[in-house]
């Protein structure tokens, strides 16, 4: 029999909601989601704001964007716009938009550490989606599920109506070949082919392989997902990146940090003992085996994600917590990251250099031609969580050396690309839809304004974000 997301948790979250009078609701959207609505859809001109559409061009000013219901009707210099006679006006004087953010590695769950214990990680599906779309995140890719079910049910929620949060691709549970993994654990090839397979029929298009994963195994995954049409990511330790990428996997995240071939100590299917950085951590970056890499990836479309904040966080000299996650997080949860930051600040912590070194390798990859994808990955050290770390993402690609253009488009159109649904977000262009954050500044000469999110559209209705935000306040870590 084939078996069915669960409905329990949303039967019981039902039982919270309070339903709006009809004549209040925006189109296709319940009564519990409207509530966090300040512009419903219909036609609305976003007057004299600077654009920055995440096609990499130079950003504009005193440009006018009009949506027509969820879709962008015109845009164009503010002095040339036919405004419609019955659209709402919003000044964004003084103000910026770019395309909602396509986040590459997100979770629906988070890093709980408890005391001196090992971390546990929590199922976030109420918080978490409202986070990513109060900061601008209108698509994720959940980069593994924990619990696939929860994941399938809450995208049919948002997707209906019924739940606020961003479009989700759903990816599958990490599909290992370790016994203690957290998720499948594959016994050999034969098994993979059938999870595969079986993930396929309930709905999930993207596949990730995991640490312990053997060749045959990978070899298995990959080719039964591609033969339904569907991709493959991988966070890899048993592999080396040139071994994934002769298997044919199509993205591998976490940038180079992870690449186990350039450890000596690696032997076939095994993870090299000792730290998984370790053979990053002592690579020349001018080194030939690098350079090789980064050919082979680009020859091969193999696209990389880069996760830097959940790396960055555990420097020594990370700057100081954002205040919007503390304030996000439980009083539990909030003092396990505060302890765990204070574990890190040891300056002979060399997570600092690294991260540094990884910037340096990511912007080499794109300068070579290579497809960069951003995301954020909440499973650290318990301070960086959904949203506001795909803003950070952002913010250390510019620190990197990108141009705000380029890593905003890493963030909206590379993604939007490689799921295949470029043609309808990723980009501000006429007939696109409406996915589109407002913030106060420019972040083309300060990107920190990326922050200062104070309205997103998805699919032309204009979310609050300080509404969604108050609403999960103290539930980050809980639910």
């Amino acid at each position: 029999m084939k078996l069915k997301a669960p409905k329990t948790f949303w039967l019981a979250l039902s039982l919270f909601c309070i339903a709006l009078p009809a004549s209040a609701q925006d189109s296709e959207l319940s009564g519990w989601v409207v509530q966090y609505v300040s512009i419903p859809r219909g036609t609305v001109a976003l007057v004299h704001a600077k654009v920055i559409d995440g096609t990499g061009t130079p950003a504009k000013d005193d440009q006018t964007i009009v949506i027509s219901g969820s879709t962008i009707g015109q845009i164009g210099p503010s002095h040339s716009v036919n405004v419609p006679p019955q659209a709402r006006v919003v000044d964004l004087t003084g103000k910026s938009v770019f395309p909602g953010i396509v986040g590459m590695h997100e979770h629906l769950y988070f890093t709980a550490y408890v005391d001196d214990h090992a971390p546990a990680l929590n199922e976030l599906p109420f918080s978490f989606p409202r986070l990513y779309l109060a900061a601008g995140v209108t698509t994720i890719r959940t980069a593994g599920a924990l619990n696939a079910y929860t994941e399938i049910a809450l995208k049919e929620q948002i997707d209906e109506g019924n739940e606020p949060g961003p479009t989700i691709f759903v990816t599958s549970p990490l599909l290992d070949g370790a016994s203690y993994s957290l998720g499948p654990h594959l016994k050999d090839a034969a098994d993979a082919t059938r999870t595969v397979r079986y993930w396929n029929e309930e709905g999930i298009t993207w596949f990730k392989i995991y640490n312990h994963i053997t060749r045959d195994e990978a070899k298995a995954v990959i080719d039964e997902a591609h033969a339904h049409g569907s991709k493959v990511t991988g966070h890899l330790c048993s592999l080396g990146y040139t071994e994934a990428v002769s298997l044919g996997i199509d993205n591998i995240e976490h940038g180079f940090l992870l690449d186990s071939e350039f450890n000596s100590r690696k032997s076939p299917d095994r993870c090299p003992p000792g730290s998984p950085l370790a053979g990053f951590a002592s690579l020349d970056l001018n080194s030939q085996p690098l350079q090789e890499l980064i050919r082979l990836l680009v020859q091969h479309h193999v696209a990389l994600t880069s996760t830097l904040p959940v790396f960055a966080d555990f420097a020594a000299d990370a700057p100081p917590i954002d205040p919007r996650v503390l304030e996000a997080l439980s009083p539990e949860s909030r003092a396990s990251c505060l302890a765990q930051r204070k574990q890190s600040a040891n300056p002979r912590n060399p997570m600092g250099a690294i991260v540094e070194k990884e910037m340096k390798a990511e912007k080499a990859f794109v300068d070579a031609g290579g497809i960069l994808l951003a995301g954020v990955d909440p499973t650290g050290n318990g301070c960086v969580i959904a949203g506001y770390g795909d803003q950070r993402e952002i913010e250390l690609l510019v620190k990197a050396g990108f141009r705000p253009e380029d890593a905003i488009k890493i963030a909206t159109r590379n993604g939007a690309d490689f799921l295949g649904i470029a043609g309808s977000v990723g980009t501000i262009e006429k007939g696109k839809q409406a996915d589109l954050v407002v913030v106060a500044g420019d972040p083309t000469r300060r990107i920190e304004d990326i922050e200062k999110v104070e309205l997103v559209f998805k699919a032309g209705s204009g979310f609050d974000p300080a509404k969604l935000t108050r609403s999960v306040k103290g539930f980050v870590g809980l639910r």
